[in-house]
Formats: C-alpha cells, sequence, structure tokens
C-alpha cells in the first residue's frame, strides 16, 4: 500500500505547479489563439490580415526585433563583466553591489520617468552641461525627428535599468563554482583567459541560460519604458497591443500582437536551450 502512495507522490508535488500553469497560462493561451483565429462562429484568416495591414504592425515588429538584437548581447557581455569584477572581494564592494542592483528595485515605468526627467531639454543634464559652457543650447534627444536618438536613449536605459537582472544571477551561478576548479587550472599553469573559457563559462551555462530566457521575455514585452520615453514614435508590439485593445477595442488584433510575442520568445528560448546546454550535465548512457 504504501509503495503504491508513494508512486504518485511526485505526481501529487508537481499539481499545483501544473494548476497554476493551465489556470494563468494555458487558458489565457486558448482563449487568445481563439480571438487569432475564429471570428463570427467559424475559422478565420481575417483578424491576422488585419493586423499585418495595420500601419504600425511592421514598425512595431522591427523595432521590437532590434531593440532585443542589440540589448540582449549587450547585457549578456556587461553582466558577465560585473560579477566577474564583483566576484572578487575588495574594500567597498557591498557598496558597490548596493549601487548596481539600485535599478533592479526600479519600475520600468519609474526608471522613464527618472530618466526622462534627466535627459529632456529641461532635465538635469542640459542644465548641468550649460552651466559648465559645454553646450550653447539643450541636446535634443526626444521628438520624432530625432528617432535615432530616441532609439539610442531607448538602448541606454534599458541597458542601465535590466542589465541588473542578468548580472545577478550570473554572480550567484560564479559563487557557487568551487573554487578548487579555479586552483587546479593554476596549477596546470591556465591563464585567466584560459581558466575563464574553458571553466567559468561552461560551468555558468546554466545560470546563462536562466538570465537569458527571463530577460528574452521581458525585452520582447517592453512596453512601459518606452511609453514613457518616445511614446508612439518608437512603436513596439506590446505597445500596440496594449493600445489595440484599450483604444481600439479590437482584441482579436491585440491578441496577435500578444500570439507573435510568445511565438517569437518560445523560438529564441528553444535556440537558447541548446546553444546554452551545460554538457557536464548530461548523462552519458
Amino acid at each position: 500500500m504504501a509503495k503504491k502512495v508513494s508512486k504518485y507522490v511526485p505526481y501529487l508535488l508537481v499539481a499545483p505547479a501544473l494548476i497554476y500553469l493551465g489556470i494563468f497560462i494555458g487558458y489565457p493561451m486558448i482563449e487568445g489563439i481563439k480571438l487569432v483565429f475564429y471570428e463570427n462562429g467559424g475559422f478565420s484568416l481575417a483578424t491576422i490580415h488585419r493586423a499585418i495591414n495595420n500601419y504600425y504592425f511592421w514598425p512595431a515588429l522591427k523595432n521590437t526585433l532590434g531593440l532585443a538584437i542589440i540589448i540582449l548581447p549587450t547585457q549578456l557581455i556587461l553582466a558577465l563583466i560585473l560579477a566577474l569584477a564583483m566576484n572578487k572581494v575588495f574594500k567597498g564592494r557591498n557598496i558597490a553591489l548596493t549601487l548596481l542592483i539600485i535599478p533592479m528595485t526600479l519600475s520600468d515605468i519609474a526608471a522613464g520617468l527618472i530618466w526622462y526627467s534627466m535627459l529632456s531639454p529641461s532635465g538635469f543634464m542640459n542644465k548641468f552641461l550649460l552651466n559648465l559652457g559645454l553646450i550653447h543650447s539643450p541636446i535634443q534627444l526626444f521628438g520624432y525627428q530625432f528617432h535615432t536618438r530616441e532609439f539610442l536613449t531607448l538602448v541606454f536605459v534599458e541597458l542601465w535599468r535590466s542589465t541588473v537582472t542578468i548580472f545577478v544571477i550570473v554572480l550567484a551561478g560564479l559563487q557557487m563554482i568551487s573554487q578548487e576548479y579555479i586552483e587546479a587550472a593554476e596549477v596546470f599553469g591556465a591563464g585567466y583567459w584560459t581558466r575563464l573559457r574553458h571553466i567559468l563559462i561552461p560551468l555558468l551555462k546554466p545560470s546563462i541560460q536562466t538570465a537569458l530566457l527571463l530577460r528574452t521575455i521581458y525585452a520582447f514585452s517592453i512596453f512601459g519604458i518606452v511609453m514613457v520615453l518616445v511614446g508612439r514614435d518608437i512603436p513596439v508590439l506590446a505597445g500596440e497591443a496594449y493600445r489595440q485593445v484599450t483604444e481600439i477595442r479590437d482584441y482579436g488584433v491585440g491578441a496577435v500582437y500578444a500570439l507573435l510575442i510568445a511565438i517569437i520568445s518560445l523560438a529564441i528560448g528553444a535556440i537558447y536551450l541548446r546553444l546554452t546546454k551545460a554538457e557536464y550535465l548530461e548523462v552519458k548512457r
């Protein structure tokens, strides 16, 4: 009897998670797919056609992909550099860690408001540079005519705000690596770059995988910080989904945008799982 009961214990343990996923992810996804492919009681591609022919669809897709392509690799490199630096013990390390983690405590709306107040024509940075005599007129970073500047400002603010997410995960992974591996490599004459390439990076793959999966989801659903800084000058998929649902009341087109975000995130996530698979965790038979 005890053996029969124990056989079901693993299923009982994962049941709450499965129920949660089914209610809060599975059911909304099914309803979203129905909104996309069903109209007037039958299967239809009219909603997809309406979404694709929307004026903002292709710019939103291009901007979302562009931001992700630039931001994600840059964040990973910056996070690795910061984590390797902060993994060492030095005076003032705790203060430095606190300063680095501050952006993580801010919402994207709060971060956007802070940086807009600093970078706007009448903001702190322009006043500071004007008082020093380094510029003679305010630097314009916002406005449709300054599209490239707006895009670069978005990249900068998003790097400042969210690189810390990858940094924290990678730093935690570094601290879990036994120093015995490093010491053994040093005994055999391995230099810093050799240890980094053949020991630290391979052992960090699970942490990098987790960090990239989380950041990819957030990168493709970027919205709040874009809305605050540039509005619709630089449309993104999540922002257009929000407007379709709240302003235009076209729930089907909003679902198309949401489903597209999910598909892209899942596809890139599958690539991450393949590229960042830790060989030492594989069970060889």
